[in-house]
C-alpha cells in the first residue's frame, strides 16, 4: 500500500474506505416515520378533544403520552430500532427526548440505582436541559427589559 503523503491522498483514501449514505433514502425515512409520531400525536390530540377535554389538557396528554409510549419502546428495546431505521425522525420529536433519558437508565442500571441510574439518567439529556432552561431564562430576562421599557408611567 502506498504512503498517504498529502492532504489530498488522505482525503482520496477517506473517500475509498467510506461507504456512500444513502441520503434520499435516510431523508425519506426520517419524514415518514417523524410523521407518524405527530400523527399518533394528533389522533391523542382529537381523541382528547372527543372526550371533552380542553385543548391545553389535551396537549399535556398528547406529551404524557408521546413520552410513556417512547420510554416504553426503550425498554422493550424497540425504540432503538426505529432511531436506527428513522434516524432524526424519531429523535427530533419529544420522544427522542426521552428515548436519550431512559436508554443511559437501562445500561446503567446493572451499577446500582444512585451510581448507575441516577448519575448516568442525565449524560445525554443534561446538556439540553442546561442550555434549555439557560436560553429561556436568557429570553425572559430580555422579554421582561423590552416589555418594560414600553410600559410608560402615568
Amino acid at each position: 500500500m502506498k504512503p498517504i503523503e498529502t492532504k489530498k491522498d488522505y482525503q482520496n483514501y477517506v473517500e475509498q474506505k467510506s461507504p456512500n449514505s444513502p441520503i434520499f433514502k435516510n431523508c425519506f425515512n426520517a419524514f415518514w416515520v417523524g410523521g407518524l409520531i405527530c400523527s399518533i400525536g394528533q389522533i391523542i390530540f382529537e381523541y382528547c378533544k372527543y372526550r371533552g377535554l380542553e385543548t391545553q389538557m389535551s396537549n399535556t396528554v398528547v406529551s404524557i403520552s408521546l413520552i410513556f409510549l417512547s420510554a416504553l419502546l426503550t425498554a422493550l428495546n424497540i425504540f432503538n430500532k426505529i432511531g436506527k431505521f428513522a434516524g432524526a425522525g424519531s429523535l427530533v420529536p419529544i420522544t427522542g427526548f426521552a428515548n436519550s433519558i431512559v436508554s443511559p437508565s437501562i445500561e446503567y442500571k446493572s451499577e446500582g440505582y444512585v451510581m448507575g441510574v441516577g448519575a448516568k439518567m442525565f449524560t445525554v439529556a443534561g446538556p439540553v436541559l442546561v442550555y434549555g432552561i439557560s436560553a429561556s431564562i436568557l429570553v425572559g430576562i430580555l422579554y421582561l427589559i423590552f416589555n418594560t421599557q414600553s410600559i410608560t408611567l402615568v
